[in-house]
């Protein structure tokens, strides 16, 4: 298979918007009048959005009311009750299922007529409604109950019932508390402070993580969705080809770099491995890689996307917000534990392919570098503007905004990138779209934090948990990983870490992690739990494109993502990682864990310069962990710089005979040519 042959497109790959299945069936029934509605909300809600970035936004609770209500209305009609697709037909002429759909049909109607109607009450006299803040009136309560039944099963549609279930647990605890036991025994909530809290303040639905989607996360995914309707897909996919394909194990390289590409505009790992690894895993496969390690690396590399800046998870946005940082310093934070993930991948990519010799591909079968990057430079250029105002001191609103200016403008240089304004509109559209769900978890998370804030439990939980581990940071953590993993099984990235930074970080930071180490812990933990099993999306999907089994191959995953499980750990011992401190001790830092990965890798693949048996691999294991230990821990009484010394030996005494050993063969073989 050629890389011509292997190439799909994202178009080709990506889940048809509202205007395509429009042009595609163009059969006028009350479902496609239901898609040219949805149509209409997703633009002008698009629309809407740019206009607020580029002059301001309104009244806050306004805003974020509008921004929700459009939210819950696409969620009612883009996930119809009792039809699989919101473009299949109501009633079909004989067909038993007539009477349910329609039942189905007229409840969606019902549930968006709500959501107006909450709408209505909320923002007609906005004053009014502030003012009304502890002194609320009957219809204000039933008002509220209503909203809170809307985002719940809005949240079933368009997340699933886990987090549905997990969300009533705390509103249940938050009004009953009285009847439950042991730990979370305590005095009920009355429904009115409840109502208070949830509906009518901005702690609950319309907190922080509902703020942040309105104004930073929907602007950067719609910078996304255009930057993808330019071209940039391919551009970047053909870019990692040209500059890693005719390396060792090219295929493979090529899916990490451009898995890595692809994370500057989707914060979507399974959208990710779609879009990359429908041409990437072929490749893979054709050229030798076992079928589940393909798609191994292919899901840890797409799952990096979510870690990778300067467009990250739309969490990224949320943990700027509760640490009360620029959105800079996250990026800034993130940048070393990204490279080391992404280097890892990379060392396991190449070790694989000398073990199974697996060879390069033909430079006659590549696109080349310079063609490439003069097709598509410019869209560079788009992003370049996108980071110079973060940068500059920008809001993340303001730099998304000038960054879409930029992209459309520099669309037109080259024609094939030049969108029309076809492609303007489906492009506004599908970053609403994409949005949508991301929204609606937002929304349901502020119930948790709302619930947790006015029942007490969040101060509780922290002090257990600190009790629980009795100090101990290491068991701490562990708690805290396996808690984000868990969450991660059943709920979205986003939901997991604002779940975690509610309950469990605050513990972390209170027995002296510094906060952003601790939050970007809880970050990384829960998007792991993309590539681990038993529910590993990431992995499963592109399991679905090698044709694998989908646990093996998540098994396989979480070997070839090793780095996302170590890599937190040791930044929340050794924060220069994250550029906290001197910049010559960062440096120092980001080499030795590399160092301590790549010997890892060595260890994990049972390979390097030639078969390591299975004393070798335990040694070079050992050595891996000796070097990976912070410097500022004790072991045995001795301290970590002690132990990467020790581990620097061995790894050294194990792995350089092998390393001269090929550089003497390599300098015969250049003599005796």
């Amino acid at each position: 298979m050629s890389v011509t042959e292997a190439q799909v497109t994202y178009e080709e790959t990506h889940e048809l918007g509202f205007i395509e299945r429009m042009l595609v069936d163009r059969k006028l029934d009350a479902a496609y009048f239901v898609l040219l509605f949805c149509a209409i909300v997703s633009i002008g809600l698009a629309v809407f959005h740019l206009y607020v970035a580029a002059f301001g936004t309104p009244e806050g609770r306004s805003f974020r009311s509008i921004h929700l209500t459009g939210m819950l209305v696409l969620a009612f009609f883009a996930r119809p009750m009792f039809r699989t697709s919101m473009r299949d037909p109501i009633l079909i002429a004989g067909d038993p299922g007539n009477n349910q759909r329609l039942f189905g049909f007229l409840i969606d109607l019902v549930m968006v007529g709500a959501v107006l109607f909450v709408q209505v009450w909320t923002i007609y006299d906005i004053d009014a409604f502030h003012l009304r803040y502890g002194e609320k009136e009957l219809p204000d309560l039933i008002v509220g109950g209503m909203l809170i039944f809307l985002v719940l099963e809005a949240t079933r549609r368009a997340v699933g019932w886990a987090m549905v279930i997990i969300t009533g647990f705390f509103i249940l605890h938050a009004l009953y508390a009285n009847y439950f036991f042991g730990f979370f025994y305590g005095p009920p909530v009355r429904f009115g402070k409840f109502i208070d809290t949830l509906f009518m303040s901005s702690d609950g639905i319309f907190g922080i993580p509902l703020h942040v989607c309105s104004t930073y996360i929907v602007l950067f995914i719609i910078f996304g969705a255009l930057l993808i309707r330019s071209g940039a897909g391919r551009f970047f996919i053909d870019l990692a080809v040209a500059l890693t394909g005719h390396r060792v194990g090219g295929p493979a390289k090529a899916s990490a770099v451009a898995s890595g590409f692809m994370g500057t505009v989707s914060g979507s790992a399974v959208a990710n491995v779609v879009t990359t690894g429908s041409f990437t895993i072929p490749l893979m496969k054709n050229l030798g890689y076992r079928a589940k390690f393909a798609a191994a690396v292919e899901a840890c590399a797409s799952s990096g996307g979510q870690i990778t800046p300067p467009i990250m998870g739309a969490a990224a946005f949320i943990m700027a917000e509760f640490l009360a940082v620029p959105y800079v310093d996250i990026i800034v934070a993130a940048a070393i534990p990204a490279f080391l993930y992404f280097a890892t991948i990379y060392f396991m990519v190449h070790l694989e392919a000398e073990k199974n010799d697996i060879g390069r591909i033909p430079k006659n079968l590549l696109p080349q570098a310079g063609p490439v990057l003069r097709r598509g430079w410019h869209l560079l250029i788009a992003l370049a503007v996108l980071i110079f105002f973060l940068v500059a001191g920008y809001t993340p609103m303001k730099s998304a905004f000038w960054g879409l200016v930029s992209l459309f403008a520099l669309s037109f240089i080259n024609k094939e990138t030049r969108m029309s304004p076809v492609d303007l509109i489906a492009a506004l559209e599908s970053g609403i779209r994409a949005t949508m769900p991301v929204t609606i978890a937002c929304a349901c998370a502020g119930l948790i934090i709302g619930s947790v804030f006015v029942s007490g439990l969040g101060l509780k939980f922290t002090q257990s948990v600190i009790e629980i581990a009795d100090g101990n940071l290491l068991i701490l953590l562990g708690l805290t990983g396996i808690s984000a993993i868990i969450l991660g099984m059943g709920i979205t990235t986003t939901a997991v870490y604002i779940t975690v930074a509610a309950l469990i970080v605050p513990a972390v930071v209170k027995i002296g992690v510094e906060p952003i180490a601790a939050h970007m812990f809880a970050f990384y933990f829960g998007v792991v739990s993309t590539i681990t099993p038993p529910v590993a999306l990431a992995s499963f999907a592109a399991a679905a494109i090698a044709k694998t089994p989908p646990m093996a191959t998540a098994i396989e995953s979480t070997r070839v993502g090793i780095a996302k499980y170590l890599v937190p750990l040791v930044f929340v011992y050794n924060p220069s990682l994250l550029f906290i401190g001197p910049i010559w001790l960062t440096a120092i830092s980001g080499v030795i864990v590399l160092v301590g990965l790549w010997v890892l890798s060595t260890a994990l693949e049972g390979w390097y310069r030639g078969s390591l048996n299975p004393v070798q691999r335990v040694l070079a294991l050992a050595g891996a962990i000796m070097i990976l230990l912070p410097p500022n821990t004790t072991v045995l009484g001795f301290a970590g710089y002690y132990w990467e010394i020790v581990g620097a030996i061995l790894a050294g005494v194990l792995l350089a005979p092998r390393l001269m050993a090929a550089w003497q063969e390599k300098a015969e073989g250049q003599a005796n040519a």
